[in-house]
């Protein structure tokens, strides 16, 4: 079974915590303790998603929540897609805490359009900048 932390199911509802604590109250959603940790269940997720998933978009979910950089730029973009771009920048932080490109790219790309988040062309060039650093070291 795959589970998903508390800020991951959050970015994938597009609800509040409260909200989310309140599905698992009455069964909607299942929590299991790791480490201390409250960890939700994905497939329990599934049907309260802020948009749909479908098909391979669970096996990248699921790779998303196992830490692949490029399966979170993926969710990511499909939640840009959908509309969904606060949800989205979560899972490009995470890619981009492992020096994802293509993450960094879209991060920077969100700052400066104020797409899921304050729009910061300050805070959105560097990003695409040093995708350019990376690029030249390869």
């Amino acid at each position: 079974m795959t589970l998903v932390s508390l800020d991951a199911a959050i970015s994938l509802l597009g609800r509040s915590e409260r909200t989310l604590w309140r599905m698992v109250s009455n069964g909607a959603v299942h929590k299991e303790i790791h480490n201390g940790t409250a960890m939700f269940s994905l497939a329990s997720l599934l049907p309260h998603f802020c948009i749909p998933f479908l098909g391979d978009d669970y096996e990248t979910l699921t790779a998303a929540s196992e830490g692949d950089a490029a399966a979170q730029t993926d969710v990511a973009l499909i939640l840009l897609s959908a509309g969904k771009a606060t949800n989205a920048v979560y899972w490009l932080n995470l890619a981009v805490q492992q020096d994802f490109a293509d993450a960094m790219n879209l991060l920077g790309r969100c700052f400066i359009a104020g797409n899921g988040v304050d729009r910061d062309t300050h805070a959105g060039i560097p990003w695409i900048t040093r995708v350019s650093a990376l690029e030249q070291n390869n």
